[in-house]
């Protein structure tokens, strides 16, 4: 097979300069997806980015070449939004960054062309009203400095739960009575309210409906279980608060969409029943059916290839996913390897319930492989993951998460070349590791 050289696999970002001792710069001889050792493996230099800390780069493409290769733009769906193949990630900014690095990961994305922003509600991550909305809010004050005809913002609505009545209260300032959040017509117009004053916007182009309201298997959960269902909503019932139905949502985001605070819409964390049932909604309104999907997907977590990636098909509903935790929670960097290493001030170390899923053997089984396939093609294993999801057909844009810009410059370089860095034999030589570990991140 082909190899090719570090250089135009990271293109105009270079990732953080990796010594040749670095696992992922190590070249294995005679190994079929060996690359050849260049000099830039091996080179470091320092790129500053506005107020963003230290970028390292290689110095020879510091001076002509600080900004990577134009990131390909997409549409989402049968929308009028076009947006970059990266889609900045933000839960982490409120819990784990500052404002300040906030906005040092938004000026650097922006140098390199990212024009995506995603959001919620409830972010950051993880919940608590303690930092209630820091995240919205920290995109607003860096927001109303640009141009915002310039970036497509996402954000969404909370879905049915219990614990969390304060991001209902928030949602009007002063904040109101605290009720516990679900997906009811006003409720998603409130939300699309309080986001629009936090955002410091008039209009948001993505409002998507973060998890359903009705029962769901999700977060590491796949099998339907109509016991669970009818559970869910007798208790909905009994809260005077009964499921609400898809037609009910889809009016209120077609009032949103009519009065023109909010360009688009889409689901997340949903199946296949939800979107079918979404699509025919909107078409008996009259309105535009969702433009995206956000699941989560990755190396570790590939179920939407299933009868998702049919109904979601552009010949199909045409939906585009934004996938999730396209690194499994940070697992798929492998820094959690030998299993049961906790690096301090990482996701799994912080929140290890939140993220047990992919705290397993079986999780970091398949990870090992996964680094041993980056590690001969000559990329990162943040990379590798990266640019997997990005190669497959029904994504349009890949959300990328990072708590450092020099993380954010390492996770940018697996866009723009998406083809020369995943070629058939690496397709070949992941697809055998998943038949060996097959979706290690679910429970069941």
């Amino acid at each position: 097979m082909s190899c090719w050289p570090a250089a135009p696999l990271m293109h105009r970002v270079q990732a953080v300069g990796l010594p040749s001792t670095h696992p992922t710069a190590a070249t294995q001889p005679g190994c079929r997806l060996a690359m050849k050792p260049t000099a830039h493996t091996t080179k470091r230099c320092v790129w500053a980015v506005g107020a963003a800390p230290s970028v390292l780069v290689s110095p020879a493409a510091s001076a002509s070449s600080s900004l990577p290769r134009a990131l390909k733009m997409a549409q989402l769906g049968s929308s009028d939004l076009r947006v970059s193949e990266v889609c900045l990630g933000t839960m982490t900014w409120g819990e784990q960054n500052t404002e300040a690095e906030a906005h040092a990961q938004l000026n650097l994305a922006a140098e390199c062309g990212v024009n995506f922003l995603d959001t919620a509600e409830i972010y950051p991550v993880a919940p608590r009203p303690e930092t209630a909305n820091r995240t919205s809010t920290y995109i607003g004050n860096w927001l109303r400095h640009r141009r915002r005809e310039d970036f497509v913002v996402a954000t969404k609505v909370t879905g049915r739960s219990t614990g969390m009545d304060w991001v209902v209260a928030n949602r009007t300032e002063p904040p109101g009575s605290p009720v516990n959040p679900r997906l009811d017509g006003p409720s998603i117009i409130a939300a699309a309210e309080g986001e629009l004053r936090r955002l410091r916007t008039d209009h948001i182009d993505l409002l998507q409906l973060h998890w359903p309201d009705r029962y769901v298997p999700s977060f590491g959960r796949f099998q339907y279980r109509t016991a669970a269902s009818q559970q869910h909503d007798a208790a909905a019932e009994a809260a005077a608060a009964p499921v609400s139905s898809f037609e009910e949502q889809v009016e209120a985001l077609g009032r949103l969409l009519r009065q023109g605070k909010i360009r688009a819409w889409g689901v997340s964390n949903e199946t296949s029943w939800g979107v079918v049932r979404h699509c025919a909604a909107a078409d008996a309104a009259g309105l535009p059916r969702p433009a995206t999907i956000q699941n989560s997907y990755s190396l570790l977590h590939r179920t939407f290839e299933g009868d998702l990636a049919e109904v979601c098909a552009p010949h199909n509903l045409n939906l585009g996913l934004l996938p999730w935790s396209a690194l499994a929670g940070g697992a798929l960097t492998g820094k959690y390897l030998p299993y049961g290493t906790r690096p301090a001030g990482c996701r799994l170390t912080l929140f290890p319930d939140r993220y047990a899923r992919f705290n397993t053997p079986r999780v970091a089984a398949a990870v090992t492989e996964y680094v041993r396939i980056a590690r001969e093609v000559g990329l990162t294993p943040a990379q590798l993951g990266y640019a997997w999801c990005r190669s497959r057909s029904f994504v349009p844009s890949v959300i990328i998460g990072a708590t450092t810009t020099q993380q954010l410059a390492e996770n940018l370089a697996a866009f723009g070349a998406t083809n020369e860095l995943i070629s058939e034999d690496v397709v070949a030589a992941i697809d055998e590791v998943h038949s060996n570990h097959r979706n290690p991140a679910l429970y069941d």
